[in-house]
């Protein structure tokens, strides 16, 4: 008997990059917002306390890190699989910053002063 092997569906290497390159560039925009609100954040006059720099410098790091999943879970599928996790990725990178300028606003005083 002969055995079938099932080849996943590959994507040329400059489609992959440029599907990555596209949805970088909102990484790195969030990445640049996240730096941006740290310096502003820490610049300020009351500073920042040890739950402040934790919160702001995962904010700066969370958008990498999930850039570098959905393209590790992605590059082995489809284009369109890959621009799909992006785009997931990325969605839940603006949930996350949202989230991060919510609690500042609300519970700012727990993040100054230190």
């Amino acid at each position: 008997m002969s055995e079938q092997v099932r080849q996943r569906p590959t994507i040329p290497t400059w489609l992959a990059a440029v599907i990555s390159g596209g949805f970088g560039l909102f990484y790195a925009y969030a990445v640049w917002n996240a730096v941006a609100f740290l310096v502003a954040q820490a610049t300020g006059p009351l500073g920042l306390n040890g739950l402040g720099w934790a919160l702001l410098l995962f904010a700066v790091v969370f958008p990498i890190v999930v850039f570098a999943a959905a393209f590790a879970l992605g590059l082995r599928r489809g284009a369109g699989a890959l621009a799909l996790l992006m785009l997931v990725g990325l969605g839940l990178v603006a949930v996350f910053w949202l989230n991060v300028l919510a609690y500042s606003w609300s519970g700012g005083a727990s993040l100054v002063g230190g």
